[in-house]
């Protein structure tokens, strides 16, 4: 799986899961949204497994760039607050973070 699907197939299925425990706790609705919060949020730790890195470390510190930027996704298309130039800003920054970190050239040693 390219690590450019990984990456957002778990950030969309940590966000999703962590958003139905955020439901049933701050929104009040039922505790069977905890059942598909815990099937997504296996499902995040599964796809952090596909992503072509060496290193589990490095692959978890570049995720939270991605997840940093999709979680301002979630906050625009699914909770309807759009999100101001900070936000974009801040994302990109993380982005980019995520790119020197999984893209950087590293030694052999």
């Amino acid at each position: 799986m390219p690590t450019v699907a990984a990456y957002l197939g778990a950030a969309l299925a940590e966000i999703a899961g962590c958003y139905a425990v955020w439901a049933v706790v701050r929104l009040d609705r039922s505790a069977w949204w905890l059942l598909p919060a815990l099937a997504s949020l296996a499902l995040f730790a599964w796809l952090l497994t596909q992503v072509g890195s060496p290193a589990a470390g490095r692959a978890f510190a570049a995720y939270g760039g991605v997840y940093i930027a999709a979680s301002i996704g979630w906050l625009w298309f699914v909770e309807g607050a759009r999100p101001d130039r900070w936000d974009v800003i801040g994302a990109a920054i993380c982005i980019l973070g995520a790119v020197v970190i999984l893209a950087g050239p590293r030694s052999a040693a």
